[in-house]
């Protein structure tokens, strides 16, 4: 096995790019400047097991499958068990806790990190509304299903960086892993995403890992737009 010398994890890339081989090539490009990856939903048909496998079984890097489970307890339970066998670092869940109850029975006796999804980055209130979510302020929201989740057994949560410090400061986070996507830096076009920040702001605001996809994958030059954002962490002695 080799593996690359260890980057700066707090730096997350999502590889959403459409299959494996255009993950191996931006794994390529950025070279030893990165250690983590993020792999989701639509790289799963494109060949993204097959991918998370490579670069952490021979290239030595982290690796977080973005799958945001959510089913029956047995289901979860059984997918976790499976996706365990493959030395992965994080694997997302929704934040219901009997999701994250049945996750951590599945990733039992593994190293496998189950990090809850309290409302996605992408949603704003009105969205919510119609998916007929109850009433409340996002970020109020967002802090119960955190408490939640870490009462179920969540080895930490997916957040937004605006919540990122409130959940920071919740007793039940503590030695929690907080993990936000939504980070965006300065000047760069925000996408889908609604709520927002900066990769140094999301840091110190409680986040031990942010999570950048197109403004380093859709750069001219990757490695430049990835070591961009560690010099902006290693900047604010974060």
């Amino acid at each position: 096995m080799t593996h690359a010398p260890r980057a700066d994890d707090r730096l997350i890339v999502a590889m959403d790019v459409p299959n494996a081989l255009a993950g191996l090539k931006l794994a390529e490009q950025l070279g030893d400047a990165v250690s983590f990856y993020k792999i989701g939903l639509g790289m799963l048909t494109g060949g993204g097991l097959a991918l998370a496998n490579e670069l952490k079984q021979e290239q030595g890097k982290r690796i977080f499958l973005d799958m945001k489970l959510f089913d029956i307890g047995a289901t979860v339970e059984n997918a976790v068990r499976g996706l365990a066998q493959f030395d992965l670092d994080f694997l997302t869940v929704h934040g219901d806790p009997y999701v994250v109850r049945a996750a951590k029975e599945g990733a039992a006796d593994k190293d496998l990190k189950i990090l809850a999804v309290t409302i996605l980055t992408s949603l704003d209130r009105q969205d919510l509304n119609g998916a007929l979510i109850k009433d409340g302020a996002v970020q109020d929201l967002v802090l119960e299903r955190a408490g939640n989740a870490f009462a179920a057994g969540a080895d930490g949560v997916i957040a937004s960086p605006q919540e990122a410090a409130l959940i920071r400061a919740l007793p039940e986070a503590k030695g929690k892993l907080i993990v936000t996507p939504g980070v965006r830096p300065a000047g760069a076009a925000l996408g889908d995403q609604k709520r927002v920040a900066t990769p140094a702001s999301a840091i110190s605001d409680g986040a031990d890992h942010i999570v950048v996809g197109r403004p380093i994958w859709k750069a001219d030059s990757p490695r430049t737009a990835a070591e961009a954002i560690l010099a902006e962490l290693a900047a604010a002695k974060l």
